[in-house]
């Protein structure tokens, strides 16, 4: 069954809708890193790194860097850095980071990757 996410890109998620969406954006991730370390094994095993093959290769890893952002600003996420992007809560974010298959990490808006702190299910307020 294919699901359908509204596009929105200032959305706020509850926990459960952050669950809800993180396969596709893990699917979106894996299939655009993969290609990102193809690309990088391929720049890695040129002789000439500043070859215009070179260029061309680093200029396509950053368009899939780019659209990677780019689908996942689409579905209401804040990409944060490489793999790395936030589901913002109402008082913060969900923060995930590839390849986490749960979202297990909130942080605050003025913290970032180094704040996030583990979810305390058992006293957290997200319960759903």
């Amino acid at each position: 069954m294919i699901e359908i996410f509204n596009v929105q890109k200032n959305r706020q998620f509850t926990y459960a809708e952050a669950e809800e969406i993180l396969p596709l954006v893990y699917r979106i991730t894996d299939d655009s890193s993969k290609e990102v370390k193809y690309l990088m094994g391929c720049v890695e095993a040129l002789q000439d790194k500043h070859a215009d093959s070179s260029r061309e290769l680093q200029t396509r890893i950053n368009q899939i860097i780019e659209k990677w952002q780019n689908k996942l600003e689409r579905l209401g996420l804040r990409p944060k850095g490489l793999w790395l992007a936030d589901f913002d809560n109402g008082s913060g974010y969900f923060c995930w980071k590839f390849p986490e298959t749960k979202i297990l990490f909130q942080h605050g808006y003025q913290d970032g990757f180094t704040g996030r702190i583990l979810i305390d299910y058992a006293h957290s307020p997200i319960s759903n």
